[in-house]
């Protein structure tokens, strides 16, 4: 894989880091949707494919990117197809420290040193070609306005920035209540963004344990004890009570 295209991860990365203050939206669960973004970065690359809620590695060539290959190779090593959401919420501490040096060695961002309370150090960063970010913002807008299906890169980075809970920082208020529905709607539209949003949401709501069913029950089918089986959970859901990730090296 060259690096003329921006991955899956870096755009992520890059759509919740806030301009004004130079720290990342929604951090805790980022950290989730950057690992999940990985498996759907190595699926565009023909690496990995979905088998069910797993994923099973086909190819097992490295892409040429040192962290995309650092986890294909763990998910190799894994020897049989793992499910996604065991693979997203394994330990994931650094991750988003790693792509943040790595944009900002690329030129895409500079870090900018502080304190926080005039005592403890803070690391910012802040965006230095914002047409990058801009670009990829642009791509989002365009397919909620149209409603024409956006390509399957597209439409993977909305089924995460909903995921992650990204709506409300890039569509904030009343006003961008139906863009935030539209985001949230594109998630169909892209089979392995789909698998893995989900994933995510799933881990954050404590629901891994269980495997996610595909469809919905038969008409009167009840769950055990007499009850109706509940669908799986959906939209943005609450913060994830993850005390190892709470302070992550940058905000």
């Amino acid at each position: 894989m060259g690096r003329s295209r921006r991955t899956l991860p870096e755009e992520l990365l890059l759509l919740a880091l806030d301009p004004a203050t130079g720290t990342t939206a929604q951090p805790q669960s980022l950290d989730l949707g950057l690992a999940g973004a990985q498996l759907v970065e190595l699926a565009l690359a023909g690496r990995i494919a979905p088998d069910g809620d797993r994923i099973a590695v086909v190819v097992p060539r490295p892409t040429g990117d040192p962290t995309l290959d650092s986890a294909l190779e763990l998910l190799r090593r894994r020897g049989a197809p793992v499910r996604a959401v065991h693979w997203i919420g394994g330990p994931r501490l650094g991750l988003r420290q790693t792509y943040l040096s790595h944009l900002e060695r690329c030129g895409m961002v500079h870090a900018v040193a502080g304190q926080m309370c005039g005592v403890l150090p803070t690391t910012r960063y802040q965006a230095t070609d914002t047409e990058i970010s801009r670009e990829i913002r642009a791509r989002l807008d365009s397919a909620i306005r149209t409603g024409v299906p956006p390509d399957p890169r597209t439409a993977a980075l909305a089924a995460l920035a909903h995921a992650v809970g990204l709506g409300k920082h890039l569509y904030p208020g009343n006003e961008g209540r139906s863009s935030r529905s539209r985001l949230r709607d594109l998630i169909r539209h892209d089979p392995m963004g789909g698998l893995v949003a989900h994933a995510v949401m799933d881990v954050q709501n404590g629901v891994a344990a269980q495997p996610r069913r595909s469809a919905a029950p038969p008409a009167g089918r009840q769950a055990p004890g007499g009850r109706s089986a509940p669908e799986p959970a959906r939209g943005v859901p609450a913060q994830p009570r993850r005390g190892s990730m709470a302070r992550a090296a940058a905000h």
